[in-house]
């Protein structure tokens, strides 16, 4: 461990358990750190991007107290900190010659660490994203119910979930940073993607789940093409995901939305979700 008390490594295994415990005690928090520090455990490290991944822990006498993982070119990801740890954090990868293009965190913990970045660095930090994470309290299906009904994605959806993929990344100025071919793949091989399907059998909305990890499971990749949209698609489709999540056991059901988009903080609220907390994305120059 160094002198100022953050361990860093390459290794996802050497990572997990020296920061597990601290991950798993707050899993709403930390749902991000843990699902893809989960989806790396499962592929043996091996990620989609410009390099490898890189995980931290900083330790203290009770064990860890804060995490972060980074994979490039993605942003850091980092649990709370304070202003006086953002700033270590900040100078340790700074002086390391680490290269970031951004931080993901809540939104003290973004806002004190883009201003240490800029104090090692001189670089610009750009305010991004401001997102919001929800908690399902009391599932409500919105009414009224589009027609159609819900199916798992299968075999014969891999190039529509391919394109989706496509415009789902463009839509939320996501960089996509892996094939869409194999992201449909592996949607279609774990059967976590759900879509809406018309009376006519098309498919007209999607939502995803990721993997379910110390009891937490998250929505993502909520979709609709943007001529369908405003039909109740979306919704219909996010309440079932979030029902298959309840009956597989969840303890927790989370989402993100930006807070940019009323519309969808809206929509979710109506189904049950909850706000937890608020969470900010800086970009670094």
């Amino acid at each position: 461990m160094a002198s100022d008390g953050w361990y860093l490594t390459d290794d996802v295994d050497r990572h997990l358990a020296r920061a597990g415990e601290f991950l798993r005690s707050r899993p709403a928090q930390h749902t991000v750190h843990l699902t893809v520090t989960e989806t790396l455990r499962s592929r043996g490290g091996r990620v989609y991007g410009d390099g490898a991944p890189e995980f931290g822990v900083l330790e203290g006498e009770g064990g860890g107290r804060a995490a972060f993982f980074r994979t490039p070119p993605h942003p850091l990801v980092v649990t709370s900190l304070s202003g006086e740890e953002a700033d270590v954090l900040a100078g340790r990868l700074a002086g390391a010659g680490r290269s970031l293009s951004g931080v993901n965190s809540d939104r003290d913990t973004a806002a004190a660490f883009a201003a240490a970045w800029q104090r090692h660095t001189g670089a610009d930090a750009v305010p991004g994203k401001r997102l919001r994470l929800y908690r399902l309290g009391e599932l409500t299906v919105p009414r009224p119910v589009p027609p159609g009904r819900p199916r798992v994605a299968g075999e014969g959806d891999r190039k529509l979930l391919a394109q989706w993929h496509g415009e789902f990344s463009a839509a939320t100025g996501e960089t996509a940073v892996r094939d869409a071919d194999d992201w449909a793949d592996e949607r279609v091989e774990r059967g976590d993607l759900i879509l809406w399907e018309a009376p006519d059998g098309t498919p007209v909305a999607m939502a995803g789940a990721a993997p379910k990890v110390a009891g937490q499971v998250r929505v993502v990749a909520v979709y609709t093409p943007a001529p369908l949209r405003g039909r109740g698609y979306a919704g219909a489709v996010t309440a079932e995901v979030s029902r298959v999540a309840l009956a597989a056991g969840a303890d927790e059901v989370l989402l993100f939305t930006d807070l940019a988009n009323a519309t969808s903080n809206g929509l979710y609220q109506r189904i049950g979700y909850r706000p937890v907390s608020d969470f900010a994305v800086y970009h670094f120059g």
